[in-house]
């Protein structure tokens, strides 16, 4: 019976991943012809439609997470999922393809995900770094949560140009397109989780490396996807858009709405978790202003900066 199972958790498996990739080839395109039929940058629909969805993992275990009162393992889960996005699959992407930046993504999105991930350690933390029985309030999730309600309406109420024009016109079956690339990706992150762990467990692996390592990379699969589809396609705007546009849905959104359902103090380990955040975020959008890419070798490293904190995790 055990053996049975096994190979039914290691078939869905495969099936999440076509799943997942099948979903992101549908849902770029489809988001391209959307955007352009609504005269909407691949930048913007990457930053705000594509980076929702794409988060709906992060969004579920987290909200989950905090009405269960787990609050180590809903910002845990966003701060984790955070640097997993741009050590990982930033990096791999770039390294797949190099990524092409822009001004406007370096001084406009790049340095209010920046700023917004300093507001949070300073929440956490305050000015002296972190001391014993500090909290995250109702107050201050509120805040975070305005902060990105206000940053969507800037977004969409600022016009820009589109760079190229997608040859399509969006129609109604673009719409449904759209729509199953999503659900796909969504539901195969949530089977890639459940099934990637049930096999883990049968060969011995300890539920916590299970945790930093096929949770992470589960509920992060929707980006992953998305970003290296996109980027293979030459939508640089959604490659990158959609995972600067995650990373605030997380922080802001996600992060947000966990501290108004459920305020929790903040444990020290943490502390570190949301420092190197802040550290890769700086890299990051260093290396969008260096002649404008991310190279491969800028992606090399990020991957490689990933794989040590990983290391560091498990020794300790």
């Amino acid at each position: 019976m055990g053996d049975t199972k096994i190979i039914l958790d290691c078939i869905l498996v495969l099936v999440s991943i076509i799943m997942l990739w099948k979903g992101a080839d549908w849902m770029v395109d489809s988001a391209a012809e959307i955007a352009h039929s609504f005269h909407i940058s691949d930048l913007i629909i990457g930053l705000t439609v594509v980076a929702f969805g794409t988060s709906a993992p992060e969004f579920a275990v987290t909200i989950s997470a905090a009405f269960s009162g787990q609050s180590e393992i809903s910002i845990g889960n966003v701060i984790g999922s955070n640097i997993f996005n741009l050590g990982f699959i930033l990096g791999g992407t770039a390294v797949i393809r190099p990524i092409s930046t822009s001004p406007k993504l370096f001084n406009r999105d790049g340095f209010f995900l920046l700023v917004s991930t300093a507001i949070i350690y300073f929440m956490f933390f305050g000015i002296d770094g972190w001391t014993p029985n500090d909290d995250y309030s109702v107050i201050e999730g509120g805040i975070l949560f305005i902060l990105l309600i206000g940053y969507i309406i800037y977004l969409f109420g600022k016009k820009e140009p589109i760079e190229d024009v997608h040859p399509h016109s969006a129609t109604w079956k673009t719409y449904i397109y759209f729509i199953v690339g999503l659900t796909s990706i969504v539901a195969g992150g949530h089977l890639m989780v459940t099934h990637a762990s049930n096999v883990a467990r049968y060969l011995g692996v300890s539920d916590w490396i299970i945790a930093v390592t096929i949770v992470a990379a589960g509920t992060s699969a929707p980006e992953l996807a998305t970003s290296i589809t996109a980027a293979i396609k030459g939508r640089h705007g959604i490659a990158l858009g959609n995972l600067i546009g995650s990373d605030l849905f997380n922080l802001l959104g996600v992060l947000g709405l966990a501290g108004i359902i459920n305020p929790t103090m903040v444990e020290e380990e943490i502390y570190f978790s949301v420092f190197n955040l802040i550290m890769m975020v700086g890299l990051v959008l260093l290396m969008i202003r260096t002649n404008w890419r991310i190279s491969r070798t800028e992606g090399s490293i990020l991957v490689v900066i990933n794989l040590i904190r990983w290391y560091f995790d498990f020794a300790s």
